[in-house]
Order: structure tokens, then C-alpha cells, then sequence
């Protein structure tokens, strides 16, 4: 058991992270695990926090087998995973119908999470996405996608724990890759935490609220504002 749970692993990761505490960062959370994880890892960097909001999409007839990932980068950025398409011969009509609906649930989420919040830009800056880890990587590879839209001078990857041939497919999407441990009997994500409960929206919701005001209690003020 590598973690005792999220909150421990983003501390973790934020030492190994400290060397951006001088660069201009904005941190991007995968919700929900995520958020946890990435909360730490602003506050040691006095980064705003944000969400990078990803969907599995879904074999219709097996939900839980991804045929791809949509993300939320102001435009969507799908990502397809072409062997499961044409293993489960799914139509393109019936890929568009699921990604439509998961697109749908982004914007519901981005509502309820974000409301009128000001959402930092990326622009220029070092963007390091975080999860609570990687397993396969198809919601992973849609969220930097989506990141890397927005045009970050570095984009960096930082998750607790991913097995090594799923991180090497990923490093093609970003300048880094910070991950503490790479397990090659990997399992699932869970396996490495002693505490993995399930993170609810209210909770998110609270640590972008704590983040937000421990920022302007700073005296940053206002994030600047996404274009």
C-alpha cells in the first residue's frame, strides 16, 4: 500500500514538484479523484486550481469498455480508441450519439463545479495536470489534449502511480512526467491507496472554493481570466 489517500499522495507529489514553486503555474485537477490529490500540489506552488473535465465514452452495449474520451478544452477534444471501435463494430452514427451525451454531462459538471468562477489561463504558463493515477490513459491522453489547446509554455503530467507502458504511451502529450511510482503489476489505482472512498461533488466543490480564497487571501486577486 503506497498511499495512505489522496490527500497523502498529493503532498508527496507536491515535494517532488516544489522545483516550479518560482515559474508561473496553474494546476489542472482530474474530478473528482483528483482534486484531492491536486490541492497540495497548488498550495505549495500558490497556483490557482482549476478542472480539466474528461467523459469516457462508452461501448454502447458495454459502457464500461472505452472506445474513447471526450474532454473539456472550450472546444472538445476527443480522443478515439480505434481497436475497440472496430472490435465492437461500432457505427460512427452511434459513436457520435455517446460522445454527444458525454459532452452534455461535461457541461452539466462544469456548472455544478465551476458556476461563474473565473477560470485561469493557461497561456504561457506551466500547466501540470493531476490525477489520483493512470491505469489505461484514454481519459488521461483527452485531458492533456485538451490542456495543451490552451497553449501552455510546459505541460506536465503528475499522477501517484501508473504502470510504465501506460506512462511511455503518454509521453508524446506532454514536456514531463512526474509519477512516484510505476508499478508493473499494476491491478488498479485503488490498490495503492488504504483509503480510496469515493469523492463526492460537494467536495470538489469545496476544495476549489478553499483554493480560490486562499489565493486572493494572498493578495493575487483575480486569476486571469481564460480566452
Amino acid at each position: 500500500m503506497s498511499f495512505y489517500d489522496r490527500a497523502d499522495a498529493g503532498r508527496r507529489l507536491a515535494a517532488e514538484l516544489a522545483k516550479y514553486r518560482d515559474e508561473d503555474v496553474v494546476v489542472f485537477a482530474l474530478p473528482r479523484g483528483g482534486a484531492p490529490v491536486a490541492e497540495p500540489i497548488a498550495a505549495l506552488l500558490h497556483a490557482p486550481l482549476d478542472l480539466v473535465l474528461v467523459r469516457k465514452i462508452g461501448v454502447p452495449y458495454q459502457p464500461e469498455l472505452a472506445m474513447g474520451a471526450v474532454a473539456d478544452g472550450g472546444k472538445a477534444v476527443i480522443v478515439r480508441n480505434e481497436d475497440v471501435i472496430a472490435m465492437a463494430g461500432v457505427s460512427e452514427a452511434e459513436f457520435d450519439a455517446v460522445c454527444a451525451r458525454e459532452v452534455e454531462e461535461i457541461e452539466r459538471r462544469r456548472s455544478l463545479y465551476l458556476g461563474g468562477r473565473a477560470r485561469p489561463d493557461a497561456h504561457g504558463r506551466v500547466a501540470i495536470v493531476v490525477d489520483d493515477g493512470v491505469a489505461t490513459g484514454a481519459t488521461t491522453r483527452a485531458a492533456l489534449r485538451a490542456v495543451q489547446a490552451r497553449q501552455p509554455k510546459k505541460l506536465v503530467l503528475a499522477v501517484p502511480v501508473a504502470p510504465p507502458d501506460t506512462l511511455e504511451s503518454l509521453s508524446a502529450e506532454v514536456d514531463e512526467i512526474v509519477c512516484l511510482e510505476t508499478p508493473r503489476a499494476f491491478g488498479a489505482i485503488g490498490f495503492f491507496y488504504r483509503d480510496f472512498r469515493q469523492i463526492g461533488d460537494d467536495e470538489v466543490i469545496e476544495i476549489l472554493d478553499r483554493r480560490a480564497a486562499k489565493e486572493a487571501g494572498a493578495g493575487k486577486g483575480a486569476p486571469r481570466a481564460a480566452t
